[in-house]
């Protein structure tokens, strides 16, 4: 289902009981809606309506040229629910998702019942430049995110991974490849370029911070300061799991996010 945003589309997938509270999920680069999959059952069987929408160059959404922010993406998901007549969500975002969680949390905190931010950072890391600069001209070289392919998987699980889920280890992968150059360079832009940390203990959404134990590319002390800054904040760490934890073990994950969602249903 498709968003009209001036000349461009917005990719969403909004399914589960039209009376239902909404939680509304948001990817990690180079990934789309479909990272949640694992989440999907459990939510639906409890009478959550599930919102996912692809970022900008991701999935199913039209890349935008040249460099975005996190407060732009934050946007597109504020224009995303006044699309769809959604007034308020309870806010679940990985990587780059919990980062535009966080700018959403401080741009418009009153649409939010909570927030739920996973694997992320509160501002971009020391040497992003030097971890990032490589992959970026790769990128621009190669016209494509194949190159990045085997590297990313590496970073996102754990070598028993793939052996265990191989086919879901090849879906995956294929959603990073397949990512428009556009939509990657853009969003690498506002990963090096933003800084939370000023603002987070302004921040009055209950929030829960969740990460994989072993994420080497944003790990448990960046996750733990985030959790540390926002009021009330709460932090959970997942053995054996690196960057997807939702996906390598979803019944630890999906346990975390049913308790906290249920605490906050109201």
């Amino acid at each position: 289902m498709l968003i009209k945003a001036g000349n461009r589309r917005i990719y969403y997938d909004l399914v589960g009981p039209e009376a239902g509270p909404v939680v509304c999920f948001t990817h990690s680069l180079s990934s789309d809606g479909g990272m949640w999959a694992e989440q999907m059952t459990p939510l639906l069987a409890a009478g959550w309506r599930v919102l996912r929408l692809d970022m900008r160059g991701h999935g199913g959404s039209d890349p935008v040229e040249g460099d975005y922010t996190m407060a732009a993406l934050a946007d597109d998901v504020a224009l995303s629910l006044d699309f769809l007549g959604i007034d308020k969500v309870h806010y679940i975002g990985l990587s780059i998702g919990g980062m535009i969680g966080q700018a959403f949390a401080i741009g418009h905190g009153h649409r939010l019942h909570s927030s739920m931010l996973c694997d992320t950072a509160p501002g971009t890391p020391p040497g992003g430049q030097a971890a990032w600069g490589p992959r970026i001209e790769t990128v621009k070289k190669a016209g494509s995110l194949e190159p990045l392919g085997d590297g990313t998987m590496e970073r996102w699980f754990t070598d028993a991974f793939k052996p265990r889920r191989s086919a879901r280890w090849k879906e995956i992968r294929s959603t990073i490849v397949n990512t428009t150059p556009a939509g990657y360079l853009g969003c690498a832009a506002a990963i090096l370029n933003f800084d939370f940390v000023p603002k987070l203990p302004s921040v009055k959404v209950p929030t829960l911070v969740v990460c994989g134990d072993d994420d080497q590319g944003t790990p448990p002390a960046g996750n733990k300061q985030i959790a540390e800054l926002i009021p009330g904040g709460r932090y959970v760490g997942i053995p054996d799991a690196r960057h997807f934890p939702n996906v390598e073990h979803p019944d630890v994950f999906n346990r975390i996010m049913m308790e906290w969602l249920g605490s906050k249903r109201g």
